[in-house]
């Protein structure tokens, strides 16, 4: 005994359905003003949205600080996260310490794995603090800079961070990265 082939009829019937409806949604969609949200961007503001600041120097502001400078500024704007000495709150927040060569899982943090301080320096002015990034100005974010690779020993305290000074910089984990950016 066979059964009569109902499912692929009603599937049919569906399908052909959603079609009519989907070209009567295109046609009145069309119709429609466009939803007026936001406003078009001008060309001065776009200059201040792509703050990328890359290893080979280009896209470093003006400004400078140092370690010193960057204490207070990390213990009002950042320890809430990292820490009053970049310990962290939580384990993706441990900015000081770690090691790449350890046994276990290794502790990703500034000092034990960023290859470069201009990565460091890219990443705070972009993204931090997370509750108001690309908040802090240009001297700011070298005095935060300064103080997180004065706290993992890489520069003194008193050491003044400017576009040269942080190009100058060599990261104890700068040679452990592959490039492979050439490759295709």
């Amino acid at each position: 005994m066979s059964m009569p082939d109902f499912s692929a009829k009603r599937l049919l019937t569906s399908l052909l359905c959603m079609a009519m409806l989907g070209a009567g949604w295109n046609s009145v969609a069309q119709d429609r003003p466009a939803p007026g949200l936001g406003q078009a961007i001008s060309e001065a503001q776009l200059d201040d949205f792509d703050l990328v600041a890359p290893p080979g120097g280009s896209g470093f502001p003006e400004g400078s600080g140092t370690a010193a400078q960057g204490r207070s500024l990390f213990n009002q704007r950042c320890a809430a996260c990292h820490g009053s000495e970049g310990q962290g709150t939580s384990g993706n927040t441990v900015l000081v310490g770690g090691s790449m060569q350890s046994e276990g899982t290794p502790l990703r943090t500034v000092g034990s794995y960023w290859p470069h301080a201009s990565t460091l320096f890219d990443y705070i002015r972009r993204a931090m603090p997370a509750d108001a990034p690309k908040s802090l100005d240009n001297s700011e974010v070298y005095q935060l800079t300064a103080y997180l690779l004065y706290l993992n020993g890489i520069i003194g305290e008193q050491e003044t961070l400017d576009r040269a000074a942080l190009l100058s910089v060599t990261m104890p984990n700068a040679d452990g990265f592959i490039d492979r950016s050439q490759l295709h």
